[in-house]
């Protein structure tokens, strides 16, 4: 049977082995009543490893990203957050729907950042008459990019001067981390750790270049903690035995982080093998995700490109702009077959 080479997202990854073992030799409790030792574990190590208080195992980022927010804004609040972030976009509105917290969406910059200037100027006065803005959200990476650590620092320190708590959206916090560490030349953990201290709140998945299978984490305070397990209740995220779950995303703390690396690289291998075909226009990855636009006549052809793409075992996303996503189940045999796949339909 023909391989299939699946770069939609880095979300479709299988749980290892290793990780398999361990998992099926976790000791499970009941995490309802705080008693499963497994995700207690878990929870211990990714806020020691952060550095924060606590944290708070979640069946997804959504999950998290939701708790988080509401954790930190009361009804009528509102958070600033970027005009494509997850949190804004991606997650059903949930802040707003459950929370009647409003967001305040800014445009991203080209780097992915929100201008320092619209976020100062987004922060409303005390006044009966607006929202109170109570939190600035940001995510990181965003599209596979790394917001620059100084930047983070600047944004964050802004937000704190103003009184503001500060989320971040860290779905992929691992890969800004181990690119943060190639450019410092310093250690993924140590990375993580920096990026996430500039913030009140970090959510964590371990479901996507991990490679767990299921579940995020919340890491804060432990009194925001404490508030966001009452939202998590709420919103129906108490676990009975979760630490089969929460064992593979600690294996994946242990064993995953430095490895994603690997998936960077072969992103570029892929941008790479796709530059020069006339009509793409390929962006270049900072991490593990690689944009294609298409342009002109490929444009025309976008639909049947992805019909070709899947005929040859490889799948994608999108449509006029393609997104194909590296990780731990994607080797450089793989990213070949893509790129021959890809070229094989415009004939390059």
């Amino acid at each position: 049977m023909a391989r299939t080479v699946d770069l939609r997202s880095d979300t479709v990854t299988q749980p290892t082995e290793a990780m398999r073992a361990a998992m099926f030799a976790a000791p499970l409790g009941d995490d309802v009543f705080a008693d499963d030792p497994s995700v207690n574990a878990l929870q211990d190590k990714i806020a020691a490893l952060l550095g924060f208080e606590a944290a708070l195992f979640m069946p997804t980022g959504t999950q998290s990203n939701l708790c988080g927010i509401l954790a930190h804004c009361q009804r009528g609040d509102e958070y600033i957050v970027g005009q494509f972030a997850h949190t804004y976009r991606w997650e059903g509105g949930g802040a707003a729907v459950l929370g009647s917290v409003q967001p305040q969406p800014l445009t991203h910059q080209g780097d992915g950042t929100l201008a320092l200037a619209d976020i100062e100027a987004a922060i409303k006065p005390d006044d009966a008459h607006f929202a109170r803005t109570r939190l600035l959200t940001l995510e990181n990476t965003w599209g596979g990019k790394l917001l620059p650590l100084a930047y983070v620092q600047a944004a964050t320190a802004l937000a704190q001067s103003r009184g503001l708590g500060r989320h971040l959206d860290g779905a992929r916090l691992f890969n800004a981390a181990v690119a943060q560490s190639a450019q410092r030349g310093s250690d993924p953990y140590a990375e993580a750790r920096e990026i996430a201290q500039c913030f009140d709140s970090v959510s964590v998945c371990f479901s996507k270049g991990l490679g767990a299978p299921v579940g995020s984490a919340l890491c804060g305070s432990k009194a925001l903690m404490a508030r966001a397990h009452r939202i998590r209740k709420m919103a129906g995220g108490g676990m009975r035995q979760a630490g089969l779950l929460a064992a593979g995303a600690s294996h994946a703390l242990d064993h995953h982080v430095m490895r994603l690396a690997q998936d960077h690289a072969l992103a570029q291998t892929l941008a790479d093998g796709l530059a020069g075909i006339e009509g793409l226009v390929v962006e270049p990855p900072q991490t593990n995700i690689v944009f294609v636009d298409l342009e002109g006549a490929a444009r025309a052809r976008s639909a049947q490109l992805l019909d070709h793409l899947k005929s040859q075992g490889v799948l994608a996303t999108g449509l006029y702009r393609l997104r194909m996503v590296t990780h731990l189940d994607v080797d450089a045999d793989g990213v070949a077959h893509a790129v021959a796949a890809v070229r094989s339909f415009f004939g390059a």
